[in-house]
């Protein structure tokens, strides 16, 4: 075949190239029909070849160096990178997380062994001393009930900000203990969800024992909710990469892990976000001289966003967009 014929026959595909190169410039790749884009990867295709043959077509200087800048703009079409959107962060994060978590079987699971554990340690602790004793130790009572043997007192808003920058730390130090853990086959997931629980469980139930009980409660009420959740979500999320390791449902071991990662992620990413907004409370409102119908409010209303973001907006169906 000559050249001319040769140009002939494939300019009209070029050009169709680089008109949707010029058009998906402008929008998103992901919101186009997949006809045109299937169209688009058949012609980048065809243009790589035509490249890879210039020599061999014995293709004009003017033409193969055209054809090296077309093949880069489609190249930079289709492998670009993923930009932020607002639109589907929202989508994200309004209408996929909460439905994931809701038929996470793995974090009804972390859920149950948590407050389970948390409670029925709650329990022994208020009526046995000695359990209490056994689960946090001595000095750690001692330690609890001198640090609330005095009355919350008015903060400075310096210290305020850097306590909070301490929470943040502090929580997601534990956050990420209880994920790590649940790496572990998910069997040390579950043993340090319930030596968390245990522990938290026996403070609370030994502090309602004391007459530090007042101060006590009324640095805590506020945001446990928050943290108490980011904590047991931090558990699922690990535990759930743990156990894709053990049931690998046909998969290879590390499919398994890849798929249970992308399942696990909105669930660490939500721990997250309430370990900071955990700590913002304990830092600006737990150690003020607010009254206890305040911090018990902030708890309440804590808990009804929780509940909210999971069984409402869990089972509510997104509605299908438009393409085009």
């Amino acid at each position: 075949m000559k050249v001319a014929d040769l140009l002939e026959t494939r300019r009209e595909n070029w050009r169709e190239l680089e008109t949707l190169c010029d058009k998906l410039a402008n929008r998103r790749l992901r919101s186009q029909t997949a006809p045109l884009v299937a169209r688009f990867a058949s012609l980048y295709r065809a243009a790589c070849a035509d490249l890879a043959l210039s020599d061999a077509y014995q293709l004009p200087p003017n033409t193969a160096q055209y054809l090296h800048h077309l093949v880069g703009r489609a190249h930079n079409q289709l492998y670009r990178s993923r930009g932020f959107y607002f639109a589907d962060w929202g989508r994200e994060m309004l209408h996929r997380v909460p439905q994931r978590l809701l038929r996470d079987r793995t974090l009804w699971l972390a859920f149950c062994v948590f407050w389970g554990g948390f409670l029925a340690a709650a329990f022994c602790a208020f009526v046995s001393p000695e359990f209490t004793e056994a689960a946090i130790g001595r000095e750690m009572i001692e330690q609890m009930e001198e640090m609330y043997s005095k009355p919350l007192s008015r903060r400075d808003p310096n210290e305020a900000g850097l306590m909070a920058g301490f929470y943040v730390q502090h929580n997601a130090g534990i956050g990420l203990q209880c994920f790590a853990a649940g790496l572990l086959l998910g069997v040390a997931g579950l043993f340090i969800t319930i030596s968390n629980a245990v522990i938290l469980g026996a403070v609370f139930g030994h502090m309602a024992t004391v007459p530090q009980r007042e101060n006590f409660f009324t640095f805590v009420t506020a945001h446990g909710p928050f943290e108490l959740t980011a904590i047991v979500l931090a558990s699922a999320a690990g535990m759930r990469l743990g156990f894709s390791i053990v049931e690998t449902r046909g998969q290879t071991r590390i499919a398994s892990l890849r798929n249970a990662a992308r399942e696990a992620l909105p669930a660490m990413c939500f721990s997250i976000i309430l370990f900071a907004l955990a700590a913002g409370i304990e830092a600006f409102i737990s150690p003020t001289e607010l009254p206890y119908a305040v911090k018990a409010a902030v708890a309440l209303v804590s808990t009804a966003l929780l509940l909210g973001y999971v069984f409402v907006l869990g089972t509510r169906q997104e509605a299908p967009r438009a393409t085009g």
